[in-house]
């Protein structure tokens, strides 16, 4: 009997025993429940971003989502002053972030950053919160940017950069065909680059230093010469001009082109190791011209005229000018057709008739055959912008020039960087070009259109890039003595915009370009005698 009430007592005790601790179990889940959704209410109802939040490496712990912004914002606008320098070798230049438009979503990381620990589920939410506590929580976004100013900017840079190989090419001169071979040299890979660019764009704005970036380049043999395509490029039948009334429309005499000699013949004098190649041509002559047409006037108003001035007392810059504005001057260019600068004016050489004059190459100014035919090139530039052509190929100089404004130059060299244009007016146009007396004046004459836009080309610099001051020790001069080598001048960021009026109300205002002028630096040299 007793031992029966022993056991029973025992049992007693262990089910109170047991009891308690479901209890206190119960209370304790109870309790961590009750706190669990306190700590995640107030962190739901909180203005703040809980602690170890990180926007690219910007840390917005316990920030309200305005002072984030404005963090953030300041943050974004001191890193997208910055420029970005590349360089390949003794060239260097920089790029504009906000040439390309670097734009970030602030807004939409802000937000994702203070939707962390506001899960609807509180258990997620309070372990993100202590996650986030305790190892951080990084929110990386990636930027946006004008893909096609970026790839224009590539493309500028693949064309300027010293080296870079230089294809074949040809052009003709009176009854000749003149081929130039090309010369190896270097070629940008331009995706890789742009890869770049973007990288150390990311890095930047995550507030690390800037980045120097190298221009990724690989050698490169120009394509070989191919006389049978060059045949099938340049053959034409004459055909005689001619015009149609009611509308006028005129149509260009095309002389008969064709090479005189055979394509075997041809190869064997391309076999040769020369720069340059002469292969003779049968120039077949239309019987009517359009000068023939004399009673018509198919260009009797001027669509636009645009004038610079040079030093005539440069006699070697003063020749180039006036040879290329003679190779131009008369052209007739039908609707649809393009112009091409190097086409027309063909490659300057000493043999063509140009001389050495200053030009400005990797980076400096130096003598170089055929120097102020860029002057040309940038007045006819000037000339199309207000005739409401449409530009197809352009850039800008390496230095800002004398002769125009920043945004409104067009820099040429031959194989390489040419200047190009299509007339999309619905009548044909005539280039008249005359340089004399110092003044190189460009005409552009036509049939004005049923409905003509007053053109205006607006240009601004938009930031001055200052020019740097290099020392030379010379043992020339004496002590003390200073000699200035080469003047210095500001770089420059610029745009242009085209604006289109008709009776003073504007009808649209179109981005020409965006540029990017070097500076050129300073040399003094200083004596040690």
């Amino acid at each position: 009997m007793r031992k029966n009430i022993r056991k029973r007592t025992k049992r007693n005790k262990t089910i109170n025993i047991n009891t308690k601790r479901i209890v206190i179990l119960i209370i304790t889940v109870f309790s961590l429940l009750i706190f669990s959704s306190i700590f995640a209410l107030t962190n739901a109802l909180g203005e703040k971003i809980i602690k170890g939040v990180k926007i690219n490496n910007i840390d917005v712990s316990n920030l309200t989502i305005n002072e984030a912004y404005q963090k953030l914002k300041e943050q974004f606008d001191k890193q997208v002053s910055k420029n970005i320098k590349v360089k390949q070798g003794e060239y260097e230049t920089t790029i504009s972030l906000d040439q390309i438009e670097v734009k970030y979503d602030i807004i939409g990381a802000i937000n994702q950053a203070y939707k962390i620990g506001r899960n609807k589920n509180i258990i997620i939410s309070n372990y993100t919160i202590l996650k986030t506590k305790l190892f951080s929580t990084k929110i990386e976004k990636t930027i946006n940017i004008n893909e096609e100013e970026l790839n224009k900017i590539v493309e500028d840079i693949s064309a300027k950069i010293p080296g870079i190989v230089v294809e074949s090419s040809y052009y003709i001169e009176g009854e000749n065909l003149i081929i130039s071979n090309g010369k190896a040299g270097i070629k940008v890979n331009k995706e890789e680059f742009k890869n770049r660019i973007i990288k150390a764009i990311n890095h930047q704005l995550k507030g690390n230093d800037i980045e120097n970036i190298e221009i990724p380049i690989e050698e490169k043999e120009p394509e070989k010469i191919s006389i049978e395509r060059i045949r099938e490029e340049i053959y034409k039948e004459p055909k005689n001009a001619y015009y149609e009334e009611n509308p006028v429309v005129l149509h260009k005499e095309i002389e008969g082109i064709d090479i005189r000699i055979s394509i075997e013949e041809a190869k064997k004098i391309l076999e040769e190791q020369k720069e340059e190649y002469v292969i003779p041509l049968t120039i077949t002559k239309p019987e009517v011209t359009v000068k023939d047409l004399r009673s018509q006037n198919f260009f009797p108003e001027q669509l636009s005229k645009y004038v610079t001035r040079y030093d005539e007392s440069n006699i070697n810059r003063s020749t180039n000018i006036k040879l290329a504005s003679e190779k131009i001057n008369g052209t007739i260019l039908m609707p649809g057709e393009t112009f091409s600068y190097n086409k027309i004016v063909g490659e300057r050489t000493i043999k063509a008739g140009y001389k050495e004059a200053s030009v400005y190459m990797g980076g400096k100014v130096v003598d170089g055959i055929g120097g102020g035919i860029c002057q040309v090139s940038s007045t006819l530039y000037n000339a199309v912008l207000e005739s409401n052509l449409e530009i197809t190929e352009r850039r800008n100089h390496y230095f800002i020039t004398g002769y125009v404004s920043a945004s409104k130059d067009a820099t040429v060299s031959y194989g390489s960087i040419d200047f190009k244009f299509k007339n999309t007016r619905t009548y044909p146009i005539k280039i008249e070009c005359i340089s004399q007396n110092g003044i190189c004046q460009i005409e552009i004459k036509g049939i004005k259109e049923d409905i003509e836009y007053e053109v205006v080309i607006e240009d601004k610099i938009t930031e001055v890039i200052p020019y740097t001051t290099r020392y030379i020790k010379t043992n020339k001069l004496e002590k003390g003595e200073e000699n200035q080598i080469q003047k210095g001048v500001n770089g420059y960021k610029s745009e242009a915009y085209r604006i289109l009026r008709i009776n003073g109300k504007v009808i649209s205002r179109t981005l020409l370009s965006k540029d990017s002028y070097n500076p050129l630096e300073r040399i003094i040299e200083q004596g040690t005698k």
